[in-house]
């Protein structure tokens, strides 16, 4: 929890350097986009416990065509790509690298707690391309990693154990077995409707839909989010960490990140989604070895709060991520908290 302090200390010092600049569009910027999330937020260790993840999006892809900073063959490629090939729109390529961990509720113990979900930790990489307009977002990604050992889970959570102090996990010599890993990802978001109400306060609401197909993960997935606040910005939300590129990156030169002042906003939100799984290697355990498993529920449902602070370029979300029971025999629901800071350039 002595995270949470420091990093809003570190995005006080990013806003008192925010700074007056010319005003820019959508297409002339990148975005930096760093998410923590922990399950002591939700004051509980178990379940999905631990992810982190750097994310950058790129500028519009024929701004930089135009100055040669990349080939025209790849704006060519992204444009005949499937579901982001829409004419008239911004299309960017993001990069993203991150690691998640899964662990059962006691970790006290050493041997196999057969009726409870594996040790797992999944180290990532992913390469996304999107198109984007200020009403829609395209995206198609795929995600490249590993799971088991070699996702490096144990030593990364020994290592924050052992710094705060923290029992140290005893069965991670049940985790999954070693995995390379790969998801294709398709997500369609949707600017249903935007409303100015007084000044500068507005809402909006933005639903989402798509899939995963791969050996890690292979679901269908459909959601919506409300959203009320004070220089809300043209972007499509904020996520906790989850396929389907960055949402936090501006799509309109209405958002309060490209004016050119060092202006504040703020807003509060609320979303509830649901997936139908057909597969969760972190459930059901290795595809091509023999491992831990347990029965995973088909259906499971997240409900989300959280705040945005902005100023100038950056942005800071907090998100509390309430999910409903995702194997048979799971004792409760489970909830953690998601830390989003983004910053545009």
């Amino acid at each position: 929890m002595t995270l949470l302090p420091v990093t809003l200390l570190a995005v006080a010092s990013l806003f008192s350097v925010a700074s007056l600049a010319a005003e820019k569009s959508p297409d002339q910027t990148s975005t930096f986009t760093f998410i923590f999330e922990n399950d002591l937020f939700g004051d509980t260790d178990s379940q999905y416990t631990n992810g982190l993840q750097l994310a950058w999006l790129s500028g519009d892809l024929a701004r930089y065509a135009e100055a040669g900073r990349v080939p025209d063959w790849l704006l060519g490629a992204v444009s005949r790509m499937p579901f982001v090939n829409a004419e008239g729109r911004l299309r960017n390529v993001g990069f993203a690298l991150g690691q998640q961990m899964y662990t059962p509720e006691d970790i006290s113990r050493r041997e196999l707690v057969s009726d409870d979900r594996p040790y797992a930790g999944w180290l990532y990489g992913g390469v996304s391309f999107m198109s984007r307009s200020d009403h829609a977002m395209d995206v198609l990604e795929l995600q490249a990693g590993m799971v088991g050992p070699a996702a490096l889970a144990e030593q990364a959570q020994n290592f924050v154990h052992e710094m705060r102090d923290l029992p140290t996990p005893k069965g991670w010599d049940h985790q999954l077995e070693n995995e390379p890993g790969l998801n294709l990802i398709l997500e369609h978001r949707d600017r249903r409707l935007r409303q100015t109400l007084h000044d500068r306060w507005a809402f909006d609401v933005i639903t989402s839909s798509g899939g995963v197909v791969g050996n890690v993960a292979t679901y269908l997935h459909a959601g919506g989010l409300f959203r009320l606040g004070w220089n809300l910005p043209f972007d499509f939300g904020t996520s906790p960490i989850r396929p389907g590129g960055d949402p936090n990156a501006p799509a309109a030169r209405g958002d309060p990140r490209l004016d050119g002042q060092t202006r504040l906003g703020f807003h509060l939100f609320a979303g509830l989604g649901g997936r139908l799984v057909v597969r969760d290697i972190f459930l059901d355990g290795n595809t091509f070895a023999d491992s831990h498993s347990v029965d995973k529920e088909l259906l499971v449902g997240d409900f989300v709060l959280g705040a945005t602070l902005m100023a100038g370029p950056a942005k800071l979300s907090y998100t509390q991520n309430f999910r409903s029971r995702e194997f048979e025999g799971q004792p409760d629901s489970h909830n953690f908290g998601s830390v989003s800071l983004s910053w545009t350039f």
